[in-house]
């Protein structure tokens, strides 16, 4: 029974990967399309294809490593293994929390209007922010790297140079929960918590802006009122995804007597469906994506039913 609860949820967790390659795959290539066809692309167009790119490489190293570890559970991993491993599943999910960071600050600074002199400057420069927040970004990476092939290089020994790559076992889980720790429980929560500060100073900016309308007598949303409340509803979704992430990758950590390898499978589907999910509201949130995936799926729709598209 425990076979096929756990057959059941690999390919739960398969799937969703799948989709979310898919999913970030699509935007990627109508944004670079674009780019050929007009010779040039935007800031935000420039942020959504790196933040695509990074998540298709986070998933397939997180397919890559999955397969391993059904295909291979008692595999012997050296240093060297692991810490190719480690730095993939690093470098991925550096640039997959911190891209999306710098999309909310994006957005946060083209929509809001302060009237304080930082924000103002900020907003000018809005280009040179993010690039600088991106840049600024890769001394931690280079921190977190550091801090875990130190660990590695300090813990391999009580395995005597070598570890079975079976996450059902303690020394396993013991050690890559160690990992999880020092990955995702201090360096994701930096790009995590600046995406919320741009989310809550969005969320005051609009309430400003409402008060400001209601006190001019104006009734009912303008531009402005509008592109907050789009930009809103795309980041509560992040926030909402973000925060399953970082709960099943904290249940992952969290020591218990559950932890056993359907415990395991059950928070990693719940922490896939966070590159893969946020994709999906990417696409919806953008109108050229909602536009071309709408297209795609009625050329597909066609092509299914048989149909010429110029009959319809």
């Amino acid at each position: 029974m425990d076979d096929i609860i756990q057959s059941t949820l690999i390919f739960i967790v398969i799937v969703e990967i799948v989709l979310g390659c898919l999913g970030n795959g699509f935007i990627a290539l109508v944004n670079c399309l674009e780019w050929v066809k007009r010779r040039k692309i935007s800031t935000v167009n420039q942020l959504l294809t790196a933040l695509a790119f990074s998540r298709i490489a986070l998933l397939l190293t997180v397919l890559t490593a999955l397969s391993v570890s059904i295909r291979y559970s008692d595999m012997v991993m050296t240093r060297r293994v692991i810490k190719l491993i480690n730095f993939h599943l690093i470098f991925s999910n550096h640039f997959s929390m911190w891209l999306a960071a710098c999309l909310s600050l994006f957005y946060f600074l083209k929509i809001a209007n302060f009237s304080n002199t930082i924000f103002v400057y900020l907003k000018t420069r809005v280009n040179q922010v993010v690039s600088g927040t991106l840049l600024m970004s890769l001394a931690l990476l280079f921190l977190n790297t550091l801090l875990i092939n130190s660990y590695i290089d300090a813990q391999m020994g009580r395995y005597r140079g070598y570890l079975l790559y079976d996450f059902s076992s303690n020394s396993s889980a013991e050690f890559f929960r160690a990992i999880l720790i020092i990955n995702d429980g201090i360096f994701t929560t930096i790009p995590f918590t600046l995406s919320q500060l741009t989310f809550l100073l969005l969320i005051f900016s609009l309430w400003r802006h409402h008060k400001k309308m209601k006190k001019h007598g104006q009734r009912g949303r303008d531009a402005r009122a509008n592109a907050h409340i789009k930009a809103l509803q795309t980041m509560i979704t992040y926030a909402l995804l973000c925060a399953i992430f970082f709960l099943a990758l904290f249940m992952q950590i969290w020591r218990t007597e559950l932890m056993n390898i359907i415990y395991i499978r059950l928070c990693q589907i719940a922490a896939a469906a966070f590159p893969s999910g946020h994709s999906c509201v990417l696409i919806h949130g953008n109108t050229k994506l909602r536009q071309a995936f709408l297209s795609v799926l009625w050329w597909v729709r066609c092509r299914l039913k048989d149909i010429h598209p110029m009959a319809l």
